[in-house]
């Protein structure tokens, strides 16, 4: 796969395989791929009684990046790992690990919660978090989640935030009905999007202007250029640093706390492994996850395993 800069390809990508709903086209694709699937080299052994583990990815470089630092924590540990990446989406990698072909794998909070319990009502992290093992299929588990978070937010640029002193949605709320906002299409509708702004923060922007990439390029060139003056872009979107834009903070959240936690099939994932795996998310943070995305995505065109082996070694977990 080619992982030349082309933000508007991984920003879609990655809000398809976010999304509670994502997936259903890959699902059939990956069916019909027989022995082209990640998944169709060979089942599984336990980790816990010797085996290797595995350790799997959704199809896109922030989740195969990540799956790589696990699998490389793990083998530091001790513990032999191979890696099944770019698997597809949450329906297909959740099956996976329920049916052994993968041990573990790095998911999302929020968007892990929505899946397997649609009803849910949690927003915050810990209510999340808390809620997830109950909710999970039989035999399934979380570990620690990390400080690390890939969400939806609305942001403004630095002028932009002067000017109206934004920091949080609230503040937003107060100027909205002087500015233009920019999202995918689907923003109008969905729930979390202009419904959501103005069911809890009465935030009704003077305009809406729908761009299709995603929060890619289009869109951070329409914020730039003050064309639009709001936009909904990814928050480990290496633009936002460098940009200088500003993240308004989402007090009342519209959206879901989206943690990076590892999802893990507890009868091959013994004690050590958790261990490693906690550790790791012990380090990981958004600001890692803008860096490693820079290097993968961005024009080092970096491999996910060549990233993920250098920050596991700035980490200290491997020398």
């Amino acid at each position: 796969m080619n992982h030349s800069r082309n933000l508007s390809r991984t920003a879609v990508v990655r809000r398809s395989f976010l999304g509670v709903a994502a997936g259903v086209s890959v699902l059939l694709a990956v069916s019909a791929c027989g022995s082209s699937s990640p998944l169709s080299s060979g089942s599984n052994t336990s980790g816990s009684a010797g085996g290797s583990l595995v350790v799997g990815s959704a199809n896109f470089p922030e989740s195969a990046t990540v799956a790589e630092i696990y699998a490389g924590a793990l083998n530091a540990a001790g513990i032999k790992t191979t890696t099944k990446l770019n698997i597809g989406a949450r329906e297909v990698y959740v099956k996976a690990v329920e049916d052994g072909s993968i041990d573990v794998v790095p998911d999302y909070s929020g968007n892990l919660l929505g899946y397997v319990d649609p009803k849910s009502t949690a927003v915050d992290p810990a209510a999340i978090i808390a809620a997830l093992p109950a909710a999970l299929p039989s035999g399934l588990g979380i570990l620690d989640a990390a400080k690390a978070e890939d969400k939806d937010a609305m942001v403004v640029t630095s002028a932009t935030a002067t000017k109206y002193n934004l920091k949080s949605i609230e503040d937003l709320a107060k100027v909205c009905d002087k500015l233009t906002l920019a999202a995918p299409p689907e923003f109008a509708t969905r729930p979390e999007g202009l419904p959501g702004l103005k069911g809890k923060y009465g935030c009704v922007p003077a305009k809406f202007t729908p761009i299709n990439d995603g929060g890619g390029p289009l869109t951070v060139k329409a914020l730039l250029s003050n064309e639009v003056q709001v936009a909904d872009i990814f928050t480990t979107t290496p633009a936002i640093k460098d940009n200088n834009l500003v993240v308004l903070t989402d007090p009342k959240n519209n959206w879901l706390a989206q943690q990076v936690v590892p999802l893990v099939k507890t009868s091959t994932v013994n004690d050590a492994a958790k261990t490693a795996l906690n550790n790791v998310s012990k380090l990981l943070t958004t600001e890692d996850l803008i860096a490693l995305n820079e290097e993968v995505s961005g024009s080092a065109k970096m491999d996910p395993a060549a990233a993920a082996a250098a920050w596991l070694k700035e980490k200290g977990i491997t020398k």
